[in-house]
């Protein structure tokens, strides 16, 4: 059956980031960097919407795809 799209999300971010002991990593919180991606649609109902990702943030600055 395999993981759970939450628990394949996590694992690519915080659960990795608490590894590579990097707590202020992989999380979204107040005073944490945040480099983020927007995709269309709910990754947790469809994980195959991270395929189509509609921008990135990184370090502050949006990348257009």
């Amino acid at each position: 059956r395999g993981m759970t799209p939450l628990g394949a999300i996590q694992a690519g971010t915080l659960n990795t980031a608490d590894l590579l002991g990097t707590p202020d990593r992989g999380r979204l919180a107040p005073g944490l960097l945040a480099d983020i991606i927007a995709v269309p649609g709910n990754p947790l109902a469809d994980i195959r919407a991270l395929e189509r990702v509609s921008f990135v943030m990184k370090g502050g600055r949006v990348y257009k795809q």
